[in-house]
């Protein structure tokens, strides 16, 4: 199957109202899409299953599900070169809504120097007329231009139709290697990886990263960290640490998932002191948003090592569970006429209201760059 071949199945998928994902890997150059075969609404109870998974941010609520018992699987190579032509007029500043930011950022900053609240991410959406919409073109705008990032395309009819361009991995198993992303700080890209970090920046990361390490040590062992780097997201930059371990025996994938979903980077720290702070202070619910997506327990062939590769030593090749989980982050979700664009930064005592504003103003270009 070719590019082109692929997009008409997706089209002719929606236009079905079957449910299908497409999605890119960061840096890679295929398109993977999953598509289901009736439009049955399925979920995970324990993450057992094999599939797609789309998490809400909520964990008390359902992951669905798009299992690979029942849908098509295929793999295509990324290659298009006509030209995408891009909306640059997309600068926005609503000053009811910036009002409203600033006034609950203020509540999280006065609540973290007066409660046990460390750090709390705080967001809001807002609403973008589309005089029309195509979701081939949007995609296509999204691969073009966010090579590092895990672009999707999710569709279910009796959930929505979702896309994005996300940064952040929330993590990684093959086997019993376990890997995951410690992202945090921002700031626009002034075309240097040389920033300079503010110490709320630093702080705002280093929560991340020492809530993973402690969380992570009653199901690892041997927690490895990374240097703390810059990394480049599309028109921002963020601080990032990777953390790598090995699993111990017999700890179930949901066990995992809920120990640390929501992260420190989309909730906040201590977790459920922030997450009861959002649900009681933002206003709206995030949906899928700050949940997370992605590949659970596919199985992958491991090729045996050495130069020779023939029929012999095929049969020695390994067949591996692999779950790679991205955290929903610069995404959207599509009803109607309208683009409902979801953004917000974390927020510690250091914090300056109008500064994370302007960072979400800066955030939501990177989806409004696509429509």
């Amino acid at each position: 199957m070719n590019l082109g071949k692929f997009f008409q199945k997706v089209e002719n998928h929606f236009g079905n109202q079957l449910p299908f994902v497409m999605y890119r890997k960061p840096k890679q150059t295929k398109v993977f899409g999953r598509f289901q075969n009736t439009s049955d609404l399925h979920c995970t109870s324990d993450f057992s299953e094999s599939g797609f998974v789309f998490s809400p941010f909520n964990a008390q609520e359902q992951t669905v599900l798009i299992p690979s018992s029942c849908s098509d699987f295929e793999e295509v190579d990324l290659e298009f070169n006509e030209h995408i032509a891009f909306d640059e007029h997309h600068m926005y500043e609503n000053q009811f809504e910036r009002k409203q930011h600033i006034h609950l950022v203020n509540q999280g900053i006065k609540a973290i120097k007066s409660t046990s609240l460390k750090k709390v991410v705080l967001s809001r959406k807002e609403t973008k007329h589309l005089d029309e919409f195509n979701l081939i073109t949007t995609f296509k705008k999204l691969l073009k231009t966010y090579n590092a990032a895990f672009v999707y395309c999710w569709f279910h009819p009796k959930v929505g139709l979702w896309l994005g361009a996300t940064p952040e991995t929330l993590l990684k198993i093959e086997g019993k290697n376990f890997s995951m992303m410690a992202l945090a700080g921002t700031q626009e890209y002034q075309g240097t990886l040389e920033v300079e970090w503010q110490n709320k920046e630093k702080k705002e990361q280093q929560y991340v990263t020492d809530y993973i390490v402690d969380n992570l040590k009653s199901v690892t062992d041997s927690i490895k960290l990374s240097d703390v780097e810059t990394v480049k997201a599309g028109h921002l930059v963020h601080l990032k640490t990777m953390v790598s371990a090995r699993l111990k025996d017999n700890i179930p994938l949901q066990s995992i998932i809920n120990t640390i979903h929501p992260t420190p980077a989309v909730c906040g720290v201590p977790k459920e002191v922030a997450k009861t702070f959002i649900l009681q202070n933002e206003h709206y619910k995030r949906e899928f948003y700050t949940g997370f997506l992605g590949e659970l327990n596919a199985h992958i062939i491991l090729a045996p090592k050495g130069r020779v590769r023939n029929i012999e030593n095929r049969a020695y090749a390994m067949t591996k569970k692999s779950t790679q989980l991205y955290v929903n982050l610069r995404c959207m979700q599509i009803q109607e006429n309208q683009a409902t664009i979801y953004v917000g930064g974390g927020i510690t005592e250091n914090s300056n209201a109008e500064k994370e504003w302007q960072e979400t103003v800066a955030k939501s270009l990177v989806i409004k760059k696509a429509l």
